[in-house]
């Protein structure tokens, strides 16, 4: 969903360079720097308004965090969030998840999330779909031997498209749930936004951890 652009938007990213990026492209093989000490790299793209990548943070503070979004007024709302809770083990950035492979290194990465992606429901737009096969080599070349992707959807179409897409790419399923927040795999969620009013709705949240070979 496209929101409309904000004219404090543009000055506030510009105003904390410390924390949001607007050019990721000098940071590739690079962002351990960005951080107060070196741990494994998660990436989530698609962030939306911050709530999982900020709840993830500060979870895990052995973990470094990065959460990147194309749409700046929504990117500017997440840095908003990010700024109150200063956290050292994150990192924002305002770009686009097609230009992974400039932003990162190969195996720079350790994870991936992809939390409530557009599910591109036409057929014709199938390859627009972020888990189709040439976004998943682009995530086996960023991330780690073995590196792993975490999906979360409220969409049975995008859930039934990523399972026979990575299964088609080889990827090996950790595991599936089409419930989850009626699985013990809820115990640690942490919830995005999306995931909230939909889940509020009876909606049920299908997710599937993966990894490359």
């Amino acid at each position: 969903m496209r929101v409309k652009h904000k004219k404090w938007a543009d000055p506030l990213i510009a105003a904390h360079p410390e924390l949001m990026i607007d050019d990721a492209t000098q940071f590739k093989g690079k962002w351990q720097s960005r951080f107060a000490k070196e741990q494994p790299l998660h990436l989530e793209v698609g962030m939306g308004k911050g709530q999982f990548i900020i709840g993830m943070a500060k979870a895990h503070p052995e973990i470094n965090f990065i959460g990147l979004e194309i749409q700046r007024t929504v990117a500017a709302i997440a840095l908003k969030k990010a700024l109150e809770e200063d956290l050292p083990n994150l990192q924002l950035i305002c770009g686009d998840g097609e230009d992974l492979q400039e932003y990162f290194e190969d195996g720079e990465v350790a994870k991936m999330y992809l939390n409530f992606s557009d599910p591109w429901p036409k057929k014709r737009h199938a390859k627009r779909r972020l888990t189709y096969k040439t976004f998943l080599a682009t995530y086996q070349q960023i991330l780690q031997d073995q590196g792993t992707i975490e999906l979360k959807t409220d969409n049975m179409g995008l859930f039934e498209f990523s399972l026979e897409s990575m299964n088609n790419y080889g990827m090996i399923f950790d595991g599936v749930w089409l419930d989850l927040h009626h699985s013990e795999e809820n115990e640690h969620n942490v919830e995005t936004e999306y995931e909230q009013k939909f889940a509020a709705k009876g909606q049920p949240i299908y997710k599937l951890i993966a990894n490359f070979k």
